[in-house]
Parts: structure tokens; C-alpha cells; sequence
């Protein structure tokens, strides 16, 4: 989950390949998976899609225990908003989701009000943002 996830761990994170439009997406959920590489393409066990993954800088080390490494992996669930618009998630999001707009390399990302389904904060409007509801 997004709140569990600390700056140390996506310390050596380079980039992230993204695999969809994140412009087109609300929220993506985020985890730090355990993988055998820091960079490529990971597999993918979970139900619905990847929408994209980072990329470890070669100073990232592997568990002394299993030998991986520590990799945020981004993804989606056939109920989300994106495949579901007026469905569980219309009005809200997971706990494990953030704003894809909001990630960088080594930044967590964070919730928004477009990420949450609610319209656009006072800010946001002065600042002429202008969010798909």
C-alpha cells in the first residue's frame, strides 16, 4: 500500500516504464513487489492489468534473505474506475491507489481529488485545471 511504502525502499528507483496512457487514468494502485531484476519487464500474478513498473539503478542491492529486489510495480483491477466508471470505485479509490500524475522516481505519489472521484479543489480551478468527472 502507497501509506506503507517509505522513501528508502524506492530510493534507487531511475524511471518508471509506463505500459498505458496514465494521462487517461484517475489512479493506479501501487505496491513494491519483490522481483528477480531491477530492471525489465516484470511477470504480473495479479488479476486485471500492469499499467507499469520501475527501474532499479545499479546500486540497488538484493535481499541478503531471498536474493530480490524491491521493486514498485503499478496496476489495475477489472472494478476499477477506468473499466467501471460508476461502479465501487465512482466516488472513491483504494487504499493502495495514488494519482498517477503525482509519481516520479524516488516520489510516492499521493491521493488527489480527481484520484479520489470528486471535483476539482478551489486550487485546482484557479489554476484553470480542468479534471474528466
Amino acid at each position: 500500500m502507497s501509506s506503507l511504502i517509505t522513501e528508502a525502499e524506492i530510493s534507487h528507483e531511475t524511471e518508471f516504464v509506463w505500459l498505458e496512457d496514465i494521462e487517461q487514468l484517475d489512479y493506479v494502485r501501487q505496491s513494491l513487489d519483490r522481483l528477480p531484476t531491477r530492471r525489465g519487464r516484470p511477470a504480473y500474478h495479479r488479476d486485471g492489468r500492469m499499467v507499469g513498473f520501475a527501474i532499479l539503478g545499479p546500486t540497488a542491492k538484493p535481499s541478503r534473505a531471498s536474493g530480490t529486489f524491491r521493486r514498485r510495480v503499478f496496476w489495475l483491477l477489472p472494478h476499477d474506475r477506468d473499466a467501471q466508471p460508476d461502479g465501487l470505485y465512482a466516488k472513491s479509490a483504494p487504499a493502495e491507489a495514488v494519482d498517477p500524475r503525482t509519481l516520479q522516481p524516488r516520489v510516492k505519489g499521493y491521493k488527489t481529488e480527481r484520484s479520489e472521484g470528486g471535483p476539482p479543489s478551489t486550487a485546482m480551478q484557479e489554476l484553470g485545471i480542468t479534471l474528466p468527472l
